[in-house]
């Protein structure tokens, strides 16, 4: 028998043995008893299983392929979960950021609630293999845009909430590219002062848009937005009521919905030649009236000091 040297011991992995070194290693008792046999095969399959997935999170419940770690006062997501999860709960913790390729591993993903933490951004490919979500919800967060990668390759999303950021400032105009499947759109309450129209136009399947309880301001550049909507609100549900201008001074308080192309008309208001011949007199005649008043004042405060000088030497 070989004696192993103690210093030797601490480098050695603690791995179950392949099933053909193990046999390889044993004499040979001649042909195996079936029952022998479909024990081996069963305990292969065990160890097979044991790899492929891995146990339930610390502080989650699983069940069904579903886990929930919500409420659990959370800084971090956990750093392991079942490879065949489809429903994962993070909402209501204090998860500042989620790690790059967090979701790499889990292709079954279908459901992912993220609300009520404190993400201020993901990170670019967050979604790049999860091509089986449908649910996203980042509602009650702090982000602050919407960048053109998001949601990149998540073709399958129908769900998006991003409802309830009070610093969402700004959304790319290719954040939702290539979501064709998107039929339910939540941008309610967050920061928006405008959005673009080819955010929302490359979007063949939406049902559903919610943009109330932002601070939209209602000028010439979301002309093209509110027409795209007034035509398709037969088709999409939108929360027109909650929808409010809050400038230009005009039309503050006024619905979104409300504004039509007659709001609009200054927008387009073009100058003709005529209209710059005017304008190109007027202010050659204001320049030359501008000349002689100044002229007329020279002469006038000229024959005043004049004046009070000749006053001066008579009374001397």
């Amino acid at each position: 028998m070989d004696i192993v040297p103690m210093g030797s011991l601490r480098h050695c992995c603690c791995q179950l043995p392949k099933m053909g070194d193990t046999w390889a290693q044993l004499p040979w008792p001649g042909p195996p008893h079936p029952t022998m046999l479909l024990i081996s095969l069963l305990l292969a399959a065990g160890v097979t299983h044991s790899d492929a997935s891995t146990s339930c999170p610390v502080l989650c419940t699983c069940h069904n392929q579903v886990v929930d770690c919500s409420s659990q006062r959370l800084f971090s997501v956990p750093p392991d979960l079942p490879r065949d999860t489809r429903n994962l709960s993070l909402a209501h913790n204090r998860i500042a950021a989620v790690p790059p390729g967090y979701l790499t591993c889990y292709v079954e993903l279908r459901v992912l609630d993220l609300r009520n933490n404190s993400l201020v951004e993901l990170p670019p490919g967050l979604f790049l293999h999860a091509k089986r979500l449908a649910h996203l919800d980042l509602s009650y967060n702090n982000l602050s845009h919407v960048p053109a990668d998001m949601f990149q390759e998540a073709h399958g999303l129908v769900h998006i909430d991003l409802s309830h950021n009070p610093w969402l400032r700004r959304v790319h105009p290719q954040a939702f590219q290539g979501l064709v499947q998107l039929r339910d759109l939540d941008l309610s309450y967050g920061g928006l002062a405008f959005l673009s129209l080819e955010a929302l136009e490359g979007l063949p399947g939406l049902v559903t848009l919610q943009i109330g309880g932002n601070p939209w301001v209602c000028g010439c550049t979301m002309e093209p937005l509110l027409k795209w909507l007034r035509n398709r609100i037969q088709r999409c549900t939108a929360d027109s009521q909650l929808a409010e201008c809050q400038g230009p001074p005009e039309v503050e308080g006024a619905p979104l919905f409300s504004l039509t192309e007659e709001s609009f008309k200054a927008c387009h208001l073009t100058l003709t030649l005529d209209d710059y011949l005017f304008i190109a007199f007027v202010g050659f005649v204001v320049s030359i009236a501008s000349v002689a008043t100044n002229f007329l004042l020279g002469i006038t405060a000229n024959c005043c000091h004049r004046w009070s000088k000749a006053s001066e030497e008579e009374e001397i």
